[in-house]
């Protein structure tokens, strides 16, 4: 029989454990930061699964990028409209 290959959920769950100690290093609010980035991953796992001419963390760090630059201009757009509301 061939392997089986792990879902991308397993996979990103594997990478996460596997930064444990990284993780235990951190202040506990910076453990947090890094559990919801694992988190936002994990929301796009079916577009990770489909990136397989990249390395799958690679994908996962790109996730995560999207997610972030997501907040940004949501941030980026509030800072806007207030600066037109008081100027």
């Amino acid at each position: 029989m061939g392997r089986t290959i792990p879902s991308t959920n397993q996979y990103l769950l594997q990478e996460q454990e596997s930064f444990g100690r990284f993780r235990r290093a951190l202040r506990h609010s910076d453990q947090l930061v890094l559990d919801e980035l694992f988190s936002t991953a994990r929301r796009h796992a079916a577009a990770i699964s489909y990136a397989s001419h990249a390395l799958p963390f690679e994908v996962a760090l790109l996730a995560m990028l999207l997610e972030e630059h997501k907040e940004v201009m949501r941030l980026r757009q509030a800072v806007e409209a207030l600066s037109q509301q008081h100027g």
